[in-house]
């Protein structure tokens, strides 16, 4: 896909990753829809980018088809649709089950009402796209963070079974697979002493992840990995499940992230 001209929903635009795409479509020439539950914060990156904004959340379909339902009055049939926030809270299985189910309608049925809202008008052309944030966590997990590494495993299960079931009716999808990005999500991680050096060595800016999904978008790719290690983690994975997660066991030994 080449963005200019296209029509683009982002959601989490407010900040983070979110800001970063809205800024680098705009500047690819694209029309961009910017949307976040922080009103003051969404409306201040349309402003600077000369979007469209609005306020919603995105664990409500409503708001989700409210979002798709402005941006085809307003902008035109959508080309892409970037559901992008998402939540990361630490913590094991003993957290509150109203906490789990928060995590889980951000991180996963967010992206479920995307593909709701777009996908009949998607289909009827022939052709549209779906960004879904997952993170590396999807494909790998996220020490000491248990909802988080569950829900972003069945977000990525959701960009299969989209790409596998829509891809030759002209529906293409990719899952955005970062692992640490200079966000306010990173930001907590980052300080605990333990982890702050190995965080650092493997965190890249926003831009970069711009970049990577640019380049992914071009190529239609299903997998987007801003850090290419994350290929070679995924491989090993694979590989020997149990030797992976043995290594796993040591490295959060080693950082004392037991939970």
């Amino acid at each position: 896909m080449e963005l200019n001209g296209k029509v683009v929903v982002v959601t989490g635009a407010g900040r983070g990753i979110g800001e970063g795409l809205v800024r680098r479509f705009r500047a690819e020439g694209a029309k961009v829809l910017a949307a976040d539950i922080d009103e003051e914060a969404v409306q201040a990156v349309a402003a600077d980018t000369g979007s469209l904004a609005r306020t919603a959340d995105v664990a409500d379909e409503g708001d989700i088809r409210a979002l798709v339902d402005t941006a085809e009055a307003e902008l035109g049939p959508i080309d892409l649709f970037c559901s992008n926030a998402g939540i990361g809270p630490s913590g094991g299985v003993d957290m509150p089950d109203e906490v789990w189910q928060t995590i889980w309608e951000i991180n996963t049925m967010s992206h479920v009402y995307a593909a709701r809202a777009c996908l009949p008008g998607m289909l009827a052309r022939g052709q549209g796209y779906l960004l879904q944030t997952v993170s590396a966590a999807g494909l790998l997990t996220n020490l000491g963070a248990a909802a988080y590494s569950v829900t972003k495993h069945a977000a990525l299960g959701l960009a299969e079974w989209l790409s596998v079931t829509y891809g030759d009716r002209g529906i293409r999808v990719s899952a955005l697979c970062p692992q640490f990005v200079q966000t306010d999500l990173l930001s907590s991680l980052a300080s605990d002493p333990a982890v702050a050096g190995w965080v650092k060595s493997a965190t890249i800016s926003v831009e970069d992840v711009a970049e990577a999904v640019v380049q992914g978008l071009a190529a239609e790719r299903f997998l987007i990995l801003p850090h290419p290690e994350v290929a070679t983690y995924f491989e090993r994975k694979a590989d020997d499940y149990d030797r992976w997660l043995a290594g796993m066991r040591k490295l959060q030994a080693s950082l004392g992230l037991e939970v």
